[in-house]
Parts: structure tokens; sequence; C-alpha cells
């Protein structure tokens, strides 16, 4: 049966090198950011719309990907980081990526600490509050009673951690 891993939590975290690292590992499947990709197609400006568009594009992009897994699939990104965008950025969400966050769950989701340096990029926003945004991913998914584990450390040690977690689940 195919177990879902989710890498979610803030930006410049390392969602997308842990996502690559694990697929090599484990020899599997990982998807891409869909946002990055709409972003970097459509531009920097975004309203509450697109970032709903956005996190359709990921859970279609999930789903075609889930077929041709084999074992596990790593997801870059999930319904968590959609939701918290929209709080933070507009101060709701819509009612579609709210009650997805809350039914489709991951086997285990992997939450990223913010203890990597930042990596300035023109789509990324919040250089300064990382440790903040952490703490709503970690509030949001203990809420929903998530199976989740957070990933700290560097390098080596990051992605042996996660190579961990992922055997564990």
């Amino acid at each position: 049966m195919l177990k879902r891993i989710s890498i979610t939590g803030p930006e410049s975290t390392g969602k997308t090198d842990l996502a690559q690292s694990l697929s090599k590992v484990f020899n599997d499947k990982w998807i891409s950011e869909y946002a990055r990709d709409y972003l970097e197609q459509n531009g920097p400006d975004y309203t509450l719309g697109d970032v709903e568009n956005m996190a359709k594009g990921q859970w279609k992009r999930e789903e075609e990907m889930a077929k041709v897994a084999n074992q596990y699939l790593f997801c870059d990104t999930d319904f968590t980081v959609a939701k918290i965008w929209c709080e933070v950025v507009f101060g709701q969400c819509p009612e579609w990526i709210d009650t997805q966050f809350k039914q489709h769950r991951y086997d285990l989701y992997l939450l990223c600490y913010p203890d990597l340096d930042w990596s300035p990029d023109p789509l990324r926003e919040n250089p300064n509050n990382r440790l903040e945004l952490f703490d709503l991913y970690h509030q949001s998914l203990k809420k929903i009673g998530a199976n989740f584990q957070i990933v700290d450390g560097k390098g080596h040690q990051r992605v042996q951690k996660a190579v961990s977690f992922v055997k564990h689940c």
C-alpha cells in the first residue's frame, strides 16, 4: 500500500531538498511544489483565489503521481502550507482548502524546523518570522491529530532523521 509522506513547514526549511533526498534513498517518487511553478509562470503577485488554484494544482499533481509511485510518495508541500499561507496573508482560508487540510491525511508529515539559513529567492516572503510560522504549522498539525515528526539538523543528519521517521511510519 502506498504511503504518502508530506514534507511541510515554513519557507526555506529544506523541503524540496528533503523530498528529493528521500526519493533517492527509497528509490521512489516525489512531487515538486506546484505553487512555485504557478508563480514563476504568472508572476509573484497573487490573490486568495490564486492560492486556492495552486492548492488544487498541487492536489492534482499528487493524485497523478500516486498512480505511478511504488511504496512511498514524497510530497513537497501539502494543504497545511496553503491553509497557513491563506490565513497569514489574507486572514482567512477558503473552505475547500480547510476541508482538504482536515480530511486528506498523510501517513506521515515531516515538519521542517527553520534551523537552516534563509536562502533568498524572489518568490519567498518571510525571512524574519519563520519560527512564528513553524509554530503555526506545529499547532495546526497537533490540532488535527496528524502523525508528524519534526525534522531538524543540517545536511546528512537532517536526511537521516527523516529516513528513520519514514521507515517507522
